[in-house]
């Protein structure tokens, strides 16, 4: 992954620009040497039925390497989302499941049977999956603590 061939995703959404839509991109734009691409475009509905909207989430979804999937849009649009998480995997692509944000409740298994991975909201653990799922690229790191002893 460089700056000239950054990792295509697809982050789900419903044709809008929800809040934890826009916390994915926050996460990912606070992580250094991580470029990426979006192929979403929530703010571009089509216009059209129920066919046209699945259509154009097709055309989203294609040229991606990864799909971030957003379990809390689970309780707005079930069909939908289940929608885009079933092409993803017809496609081949891999799923990262984040957990509903500030939420305890548990992710719906519908859900986490269709992700490839499952993670908390938590910048490192979202971009590790990311190049994980996208690039099968090893993303171990260590924590380093330092203390004194006195």
């Amino acid at each position: 992954m460089s700056q000239a061939n950054p990792i295509r995703l697809f982050v789900t959404h419903l044709w809008e620009a929800s809040d934890d839509y826009l916390r994915v991109f926050e996460y990912l734009e606070s992580a250094r040497n991580f470029y990426y691409r979006s192929f979403s475009t929530p703010d571009r509905r089509p216009v059209g039925d129920k066919e046209a909207l699945k259509e154009d989430l097709r055309r989203q979804i294609a040229p991606t390497e990864t799909v971030i999937a957003l379990s809390s849009l689970f309780d707005r649009d079930q069909d939908l989302l289940t929608f885009q998480l079933l092409y993803a995997q017809a496609c081949q692509k891999p799923v990262i499941l984040l957990k509903r944000f500030g939420e305890s409740r548990p992710v719906p298994k519908t859900l986490t049977d269709l992700a490839n991975e499952v993670v908390e909201w938590d910048e490192r653990a979202l971009v590790d999956a990311v190049r994980r799922q996208a690039r099968h690229e090893d993303t171990t790191r260590w924590d380093v603590i330092e203390f004194k002893l006195d």
